[in-house]
């Protein structure tokens, strides 16, 4: 696997059409074996779901065609330097590299600012600007046991 400049031309490509559609202004794409196999644009404001950003969108076109939650030896082309939940949820998908062209700060110089959760996650949870309180530890735990003694489950 080795960067290939036509499919992050095909991210920013689909950026800037996704603008015009009402969405913001992020694409991402994801090669496999050399051929595109998932798409997707920021469709937070389009579809009212924060969690839509073009890489999770591709993400979950991926791994619904590959039927497989493991998109190991995937690469994705990002328009921009992924966000936090992006980049977390390429960790989660095995993807093997990430080509991006903006970077996280001149997303932020137009507003998409991800800077206070980098900050947030440095912090313990009682410091959070969101509250995080843990209860029924106890009672959470019964289906940790339970997944933990299944025999058959099928690990991610």
């Amino acid at each position: 696997m080795s960067f290939t400049p036509k499919y992050l031309r095909k991210a920013f490509r689909l950026a800037e059409k996704n603008i015009d559609k009402g969405g913001g202004p992020f694409g991402a794409v994801i090669v496999k074996d050399g051929a595109v196999i998932a798409s997707g644009v920021n469709s937070v404001t389009c579809n009212n779901d924060p969690t839509a950003h073009a890489e999770i969108v591709a993400i979950r076109k991926a791994a619904k065609k590959l039927q497989s939650f493991d998109l190991s030896s995937c690469e994705i082309y990002s328009s921009c330097e992924p966000c936090p939940m992006c980049l977390a949820a390429i960790y989660w998908a095995r993807i093997d590299a990430v080509y991006y062209g903006s970077t996280k700060n001149d997303a932020q110089a137009i507003g998409f600012d991800d800077s206070f959760i980098y900050e947030e996650l440095k912090l313990d949870n009682a410091d959070r600007k969101i509250k995080m309180q843990q209860y029924l530890s106890d009672e959470a735990l019964a289906a940790f046991t339970a997944w933990d003694n299944k025999t058959d489950k099928e690990v991610y």
